[in-house]
């Protein structure tokens, strides 16, 4: 039997046990925050630089407070980014403010309506941040092609998306997310577009590494009731994906066999 205890990934030479990433907008205040990233079971947390205080303005609340570096890993990210330049300026404001930290989620969008990631600013942007030292988990569309390019140019997680962001529409192209992790020698973590538990629960039994989220939990009802039922999600469906799934069959196959009746 499978110890899913000791279950867990690498990302930059770091153990995670916890496969949801989540993130902190949305949210209606820090308290609800701090409440539902404690329910997530999340260990590392992704938040915009330039939409989030984390230190640059003394007067307002600061995100620090409830997401501390002693607890979490911090992931920032450049949420808001049109193109490569606005990217990298962002991630090494976030190394400024942060005393150095190196791990990013990048994300260069193509534009304000779909949200789509804008690959050729984005495999523009990972180039300049590797060759600054960053360790770079990127956002990216569902494309196999581009998903091992990315790889190969180092970054160490790539996170494409299930569906385009805060639409909750679930993973849309489940073909392509598989073979991006039959592909990958990297971490691969569902990006955008999860709705609710099951949602999270397919791109586990996907084979999927974890699984990022924001809107799907802030959004909710409860988010902190969400986030526990995506804790749940999660870790049902990398269970499933472990214990292996029975084949699909076009017919029935009877559960008690017909073989060996007694009468």
């Amino acid at each position: 039997m499978t110890d899913t205890t000791k279950d867990s990934f690498t990302l930059a030479g770091k153990e995670f046990h916890s496969r949801l990433l989540v993130g902190t907008g949305k949210y209606k205040d820090l308290e609800e925050t701090g409440a539902a990233i404690e329910a997530s079971g999340a260990e590392i947390v992704t938040f915009a630089v330039r939409r989030t205080n984390i230190g640059q303005d003394k007067d307002q609340p600061n995100l620090l407070d409830v997401i501390s570096p002693d607890r979490y890993t911090l992931l920032p990210n450049t949420a808001g980014c049109f193109d490569a330049r606005t990217a990298v300026r962002t991630c090494r404001l976030a190394r400024e403010l942060l005393d150095g930290h190196n791990l990013v989620k990048l994300e260069v969008l193509g534009d304000e309506k779909t949200l789509f990631p804008d690959v050729v600013a984005t495999l523009e942007a990972a180039e300049a941040l590797m060759k600054d030292g960053f360790d770079i988990m990127v956002y990216t569309n569902d494309d196999p092609i581009m998903a091992k390019r990315l790889e190969e140019l180092g970054c160490v997680s790539v996170m494409p998306l299930a569906a385009p962001i805060g639409s909750g529409l679930g993973i849309r192209n489940r073909l392509n997310i598989r073979t991006i992790v039959e592909n990958a020698r990297v971490p691969i973590l569902v990006d955008a577009g999860v709705g609710t538990a099951s949602d999270a629960a397919i791109a586990m039994e996907l084979g999927c590494d974890g699984v990022l989220m924001n809107t799907a939990i802030a959004a909710a009802e409860n988010p902190v009731l969400m986030a526990s039922a995506m804790r749940k999600g999660i870790e049902a469906g990398r269970e499933a994906y472990l214990a292996g799934r029975m084949a699909p069959k076009r017919f029935a196959s009877a559960s008690s066999p017909m073989d060996g009746l007694f009468f």
